[in-house]
């Protein structure tokens, strides 16, 4: 007992001198929660090493992480400002299928309470109609696009509803959903009556959605270190775009299409595929914006996540334990292999599985955005 006691002393002398050097930072505990406000995983986390259980987290490699994301970004932008055709079309057979089942694994293992029980069932069942909505446009016509936004809102209702579950009193929550409710409805009309506009603004904002993650993710770090991280991170997501858009980088801009000419063309369906409707002179800088992005994209989902947070992969597994690392990995290649096949020889039919294929991780992260958002906590 005496030597407990002594190790126990000494061990807390040491986590106050890396608390008082920077090195580490403290966190509160938190149980999940599911809406209802009860510990869903009580008997799970005596298995897992679930998010948010951490007492302390080491930061030293904080820094070392911003300038690799730093670095990461000046060669992103390097490659989408000389070829934007290329980067986006490239990067999008490499990389598209395995950052979806990355960013599904990340989210599902770090968020997974968010997802729990009747919501979990619903969200699912909301995001697979959007799903084969996409799959079946040729067949629906321009109704496909209305009903993938009428769903798409209703993904955004679950999720708000779910986070103003929690708030402060009846009065307050009650106050709070009818808010909601009306901001989700001018929206929706909104989108109902310019749907070329809210596609391309779907479309940015989920390369924008990273920052979210990020800066949830740097909240174990030490504040001297946090406030470095994101400032990088707002860098990159939100400074460097911004100079795109007002045409810093125009001189540099090619347009050529490319080893990637065979495939798309002269690239003009790509274009107006990120582009705002109705300002074709700017095209070429909101294609060099989203290349820019969907690349550092895939930097944030395939290799920064994975690497720093290696909790929220085992949560993952703890819920599902035949998921192992390995196999995700296996099968995210394995789909990108077959996916980038079909696009190579198909683009235009190519790109449509991927849309409804990237479904789910596209639409999934807004909900469980929106509870954090909302509850202002993590568990």
């Amino acid at each position: 007992m005496v030597s407990a006691t002594i190790n126990c002393h000494h061990e807390s002398k040491l986590s106050a001198t890396a608390y008082r050097m920077g090195w580490v930072s403290r966190l509160t505990t938190t149980a999940a929660t599911s809406a209802s406000g009860h510990d869903t995983h009580a008997k799970s986390r005596a298995s897992t090493a679930y998010t948010g259980t951490s007492t302390s987290s080491v930061s030293p490699n904080a820094a070392r992480y911003a300038v690799a994301l730093a670095a990461a970004a000046l060669v992103a932008l390097a490659i989408a400002t000389r070829a934007p055709l290329a980067t986006t079309v490239i990067g999008l057979i490499c990389f598209g299928i395995l950052h979806n089942v990355l960013e599904l694994r990340y989210v599902l293992g770090r968020f997974g309470w968010v997802l729990d029980g009747q919501v979990g069932l619903l969200l699912l069942t909301l995001i697979t109609g959007i799903c084969a909505t996409r799959l079946g446009g040729a067949y629906l016509g321009t109704w496909s696009r209305h009903l993938e936004i009428t769903l798409g809102y209703a993904v955004l209702a679950a999720g708000a509803c779910l986070g103003f579950q929690r708030a402060p009193g009846p009065r307050h929550r009650t106050l709070a959903i009818g808010a909601i409710a009306a901001a989700l409805v001018a929206a929706l009309g909104l989108s109902l009556g310019f749907p070329a506009y809210h596609f391309v603004v779907l479309t940015h904002l989920h390369n924008l959605v990273p920052l979210a993650f990020l800066w949830e993710w740097s909240r174990r770090l030490v504040p001297r270190a946090r406030r470095g991280f994101r400032a990088v991170q707002v860098g990159w997501v939100l400074a460097v775009p911004a100079l795109i858009l007002l045409g810093a980088v125009d001189r540099w801009v090619s347009s050529d299409a490319g080893a990637v000419g065979a495939l798309v063309g002269d690239g003009s369906a790509v274009i107006a595929a990120s582009a705002w409707p109705g300002a074709p002179d700017v095209g070429l800088r909101f294609l060099v914006v989203f290349a820019f992005l969907q690349t550092m994209h895939y930097v944030v989902w395939v290799w920064f996540l994975p690497r720093v947070a290696p909790e929220a992969t085992r949560a993952f597994e703890g819920r599902w334990p035949r998921l192992t690392a390995r196999r995700i990995w296996l099968v995210g290649l394995g789909v990108a292999v077959l996916l980038g096949v079909l696009l190579l020889s198909d683009y235009g039919q190519g790109r449509t599985v991927y849309a409804g294929l990237a479904t789910y991780h596209a639409y999934l992260e807004f909900p469980v955005l929106l509870v954090l958002l909302v509850r202002g906590r993590v568990s």
